[in-house]
């Protein structure tokens, strides 16, 4: 299975084009969160109504998965506690999104909202409780947050991720978890769009401009994951120990060239 993640768009169209573009390369797409720009100058009704138009076109190429972050809260719960309501909307359509769970062969994705309480939390955690009754190898989590004291959190001046997460990733030993929020660390001092945590692999994109996104694509087959950006493209084994630094890339493999 080859899956391609890309976070953080924050209602950069040039780059959800070009997410659309590659789709129909890969089995599976995900999009990490943050879809809206909520310090942009269009208004937050108006970019979700063409995200979701972007996302349901998206969503006739290729199973896509996708989650939400923190710009892209638009309601309070019965809690008063912040959830996103519109990424719902994209169910009838066929996507995956907050809450769901999509098996892909042996594959499963537990796809996780972003939480903004308590009660969030709570559900979050017995969404991976359920998710973890079923054994499904491998085990691949969506979770816009990187985890707390990891280079895939690291701003450049402070670590920015989920405490929770680093919790959870230690009782239930995800294979993958795949996120975003941190738009510096791939490309900060000390920091890195990949990590392990025991036997569990951890990929954050990050955020660049002009019309690509930064990116990581895995094959599960192939054992392999890579990040591509502005700043070249590293690659590494997925059976292999994380070393650092990861090895650079000057060319792409032949699995790899669309």
């Amino acid at each position: 299975m080859k899956c391609l993640l890309v976070s953080d768009l924050h209602y950069a169209l040039p780059q959800f084009d070009w997410t659309a573009e590659m789709a129909p390369r890969f089995d599976v797409v995900v999009i990490a969160g943050d879809h809206i720009d909520i310090s942009g100058h269009v208004d937050g009704r108006t970019q979700t109504l063409v995200i979701l138009k972007y996302l349901r076109r998206l969503a006739t190429q290729v199973r896509l998965i996708v989650s939400s972050g923190n710009h892209d809260l638009d309601a309070r719960d019965a809690d008063g506690e912040k959830i996103t309501r519109w990424i719902h909307k994209l169910r009838p359509a066929g996507v995956t999104v907050d809450g769901d769970s999509l098996a892909v062969g042996d594959a499963l994705f537990t796809v996780c909202p972003w939480w903004d309480g308590e009660n969030a939390r709570r559900v979050i955690g017995e969404q991976l409780s359920r998710d973890a009754d079923k054994g499904q190898r491998p085990w691949i989590w969506v979770y816009h947050a990187p985890p707390a004291d990891s280079p895939t959190s690291w701003t450049g001046e402070r670590h920015a991720g989920d405490a929770d997460l680093v919790h959870w990733i230690g009782r239930y030993r995800p294979d993958i978890v795949l996120t975003g929020h941190i738009h510096e660390s791939p490309f900060a001092r000390g920091g890195s769009w990949v990590d392990r945590i025991g036997s569990t692999w951890v990929f954050n994109s990050g955020r660049q401009i002009g019309p690509m996104p930064a990116h990581v694509i895995f094959d599960t087959d192939r054992r392999a994951a890579l990040w591509i950006s502005l700043a070249g493209a590293e690659m590494l084994c997925l059976d292999e120990p994380l070393t650092r630094p990861v090895a650079e890339l000057t060319a792409l493999p032949d699995w790899l060239r669309f």
